[in-house]
């Protein structure tokens, strides 16, 4: 079912921890929102540092995930929370478990 994914690894500046948290959170509704990505996480790796995995069926769907309202708001924010411009990995799914 998903054979290609994406890992954006993001390090938030010191005091902006609780603010990416929120902008994460919200971006739960925007990617509940968008039909060619059905599976979305946001992750808290450590103190400062931040995660979002998802995967999708096709490449067309990853690129068009790419180049919506989640990534835009992601790169609006980095000069103001991140203490870096956000890693973002294309990943191929190999396996997937997935309970009904």
């Amino acid at each position: 079912m998903y054979k290609v994914a994406l890992f954006a690894r993001l390090e938030a500046k010191p005091g902006k921890e609780n603010e990416v948290a929120k902008l994460l959170e919200a971006g739960l509704a925007m990617a509940k929102q968008e039909p060619t990505t059905p599976l979305w996480f946001a992750l808290r790796l450590g103190p400062t540092t931040f995660g979002v995995f998802d995967a999708f069926i096709d490449d067309s769907g990853r690129q068009t995930h790419l180049n919506g309202p989640i990534a835009k708001a992601l790169v609006a924010k980095t000069p103001e929370l991140f203490a870096k411009a956000p890693s973002i990995e294309p990943l191929e799914v190999l396996g997937v478990k997935q309970v009904a």
